[in-house]
């Protein structure tokens, strides 16, 4: 090859000498005749010189010898075997003929064979690439354009194995060396490794480059050769298309580590990843991701709203024993990453939930209101098929009845919910409804609809109670029942209604009875308040007489006390005296002592007798007249004894027994 330049560097000096000595000969003009004496100048008439013959122009020999030497060197190149190729070119090489032939399974050749060479062209001057041996076809260098992705489809290689779908990756600088990527076990077909934004040099006879440009030939859309982008606030689903199919009893398969979020398919594959549905996920970012291994779906976060829990079922992970505890017996908990409930809820925010894998059942942690009505529901959803009961009372009357239950979940119960019931529509259906239902029919059974109606109140305590124990073994905490609308038949309302009537007009006549009595009263008080001043002075003359009457009283038992003692004192005198005379004695001397003092009159005050003819009547009338007058002149003493310095004067019958008595001693 050295020999061959040198030679054709000496042709090329010779020939450039030639073309330069013509043009050097003619530029050089023939000498002109010398004249000692030149004549001197004389008019002369201007003739038309006569032509002697055509005359070459002298600049056409370097012009003609420039284009002998362009015609000529690329046959002297070609001759040689020259080939050039440019800076963003690549020289793809086919030999027509060889002593070697290739194997019947391989397309490219790395010994020399005949064919197409694994060994590419790079930029420059090549010799020794004779064209009857030798055919060099120039292909653009590979671009793959800003945020895309190349992907490749090997024509030769080792056969991809029945279990694998992608060719293995191999160290082959970005397929650009192809000896390297035949060599170190390159399989032939769809690739595992991806090319990235920038520039190739690729032998396109061994490997199809799919680009954005040519995605539409290749039966793909251009958005797939773009690089993977996931929006904010989205979780990527991943489903991986090869690797060992997924365990038995699995949905998914499990997390391996270190293959960067799937970029790296051949450490997924190493790591024993599993081809179909994955366990782990991608968040939002750019991802160079070759789309005949990973497809990716994009779902929302999970949003766990103010006032909820998230209770996860995790329908993969390694199955664990039970977390929750021997008092619960009526389902499984796990820890966090295994299958089945998770004991711990998810809080209020947005989680990355791969939602193939797992379930989240939102739990209300706030008062939920449940409306036994078709008039209305709430919000939550809960009692759409919630309706007012219809019962029947103990006297056989049909009714309706509305019904409002408040229940609360503790935040630390809600997985033990849901893993009893499954979601909280089953706990309203198959828990609380029934619950609620069944007592009030029973209740309703056992009282007349008016005790019923009157009694509601009663009845809605007696309910509260019935269903907070009730719900108690569910671990929901029954806030209150509240007894709505009821809706009796149409009869026994209008007599309700007509015994209201009367219930009010009563109150009514009650209430006139009592305005009456009031102005009664009013009218009472009015003439009480006229006559007060006399009211007064008679409380005061009672209190007067009372206070006399008691005087009178305590006088007249002083007096009898006095009369009472007079007389004992009389008595023990009369005693005293009996047993001094003798009874007869005694007798005889009281007898003489009231003669003496008068009370027994033995002669009277006047005599008058019937001698004399008819002036005695008048005699006694002026005896008895003179009487009176003596006496009312003497005052009330004219009958008394004369008092003798300041004493009764003792009358002489009394000194007479004495000294009677006296002298019989």
């Amino acid at each position: 090859m050295t020999k061959l330049a040198s030679l054709f560097r000496k042709l090329l000096l010779l020939t450039l000498s030639v073309a330069t000595t013509i043009a050097a000969a003619g530029a050089i003009a023939p000498p002109a005749s010398a004249q000692t004496n030149p004549p001197p100048p004389q008019t002369q008439e201007v003739q038309p010189a006569p032509e002697e013959g055509f005359t070459i122009p002298i600049w056409i020999f370097p012009v003609g010898a420039m284009f002998l030497v362009l015609i000529f060197i690329p046959k002297i190149g070609w001759t040689l075997g020259l080939i050039a190729i440019g800076e963003r070119e690549v020289g793809i090489v086919t030999k027509k003929f060889s002593s070697k032939n290739l194997p019947s399974s391989r397309l490219i050749a790395l010994d020399g064979e005949g064919g197409l060479q694994a060994d590419t062209l790079p930029p420059g001057w090549h010799f020794g690439y004779f064209p009857w041996q030798y055919s060099i076809r120039k292909e653009p260098v590979v671009v793959v354009p800003q945020d895309e992705i190349g992907l490749i489809i090997a024509n030769d290689g080792a056969t991809i194995p029945p279990d694998r779908i992608l060719g293995t990756v191999v160290d082959c600088d970005n397929f650009q060396n192809a000896r390297k990527f035949l060599t170190n076990g390159g399989e032939k077909g769809r690739q595992l490794a991806i090319i990235t934004t920038g520039t190739y040099r690729i032998n396109t006879a061994i490997f199809e480059v799919i680009t954005s440009a040519n995605a539409a030939q290749k039966g793909m859309e251009s958005w797939e050769l773009e690089v993977y982008k996931l929006a904010p606030e989205r979780v990527g689903i991943v489903t991986i298309l090869d690797g060992i199919p997924i365990d038995e009893g699995e949905i998914a398969g499990p997390i391996i580590p270190g293959h960067n979020n799937f970029q790296k398919a051949q450490s997924f594959i190493k790591g024993g990843g599993r081809r179909g549905l994955q366990e782990q996920i991608i968040l939002s970012g750019s991802w160079n991701l070759n789309p005949w291994f990973v497809q990716v779906e994009q779902v929302e976060m999970t949003e766990v709203p103010i006032g909820y829990v998230g209770v996860v079922i995790s329908f993969v992970g390694e199955s664990q024993k039970d977390v929750s505890g021997e008092a619960f017996t009526h389902g499984n908990l796990v820890s966090k990453g295994n299958k089945g409930v998770w004991v711990e809820p998810l809080y209020p925010g947005k989680h990355p939930v791969n939602t193939k894998v797992m379930k989240v059942e939102l739990v209300p942690t706030t008062d939920v209101v449940l409306n036994f009505t078709s008039r209305f529901s709430g919000e939550h959803g809960y009692d759409s098929k919630l309706s007012a009961m219809k019962l029947l009372s103990f006297d056989g009357f049909t009714f309706e009845l509305e019904i409002f239950q408040i229940i609360h979940v503790g935040t630390l119960d809600a997985p033990r919910v849901i893993s009893r019931q499954g979601s909280m529509q089953n706990l309203i259906d198959q828990v609380l409804r029934p619950i609620v239902g069944n007592y009030f029919r029973n209740s309703a059974q056992e009282y007349t609809i008016l005790d019923f109606l009157i009694a509601r109140s009663d009845r809605q305590a007696e309910a509260a109670e019935h269903v907070r124990q009730a719900l108690r073994a569910y671990d929901v905490q029954a806030v209150d029942t509240l007894i709505g609308l009821i809706s009796p038949p149409g009869e026994l309302m209008q007599t309700l209604t007509d015994r209201k009537i009367a219930q009010e007009q009563e109150k009514t006549y009650e209430a006139q009875r009592s305005s009456e009595s009031q102005r009664q009263e009013l009218v009472r008080a009015t003439a009480i308040a006229n006559i007060q001043h006399e009211v007064v002075g008679a409380e005061q003359g009672v209190k007067i007489a009372q206070l006399t009457a008691s005087a009178a009283i305590e006088h007249a038992s002083g007096e009898a006390q006095g009369i009472r003692l007079m007389g004992q004192a009389k008595a023990d005198a009369y005693q005293v005296g009996v047993s001094a005379l003798g009874i007869e004695s005694y007798t005889m001397l009281q007898a003489i002592q009231a003669i003496a003092d008068g009370s027994v009159r033995v002669v009277p005050d006047v005599a008058v007798n019937g001698s004399g003819g008819g002036g005695g009547l008048l005699d006694g009338l002026m005896a008895t007249f003179m009487r009176n007058e003596t006496t009312t002149k003497n005052g009330d003493k004219a009958g008394e004894l004369p008092v003798i310095n300041g004493h009764k004067s003792e009358p002489l019958v009394v000194n007479y027994v004495a000294e009677f008595t006296n002298s019989k001693d």
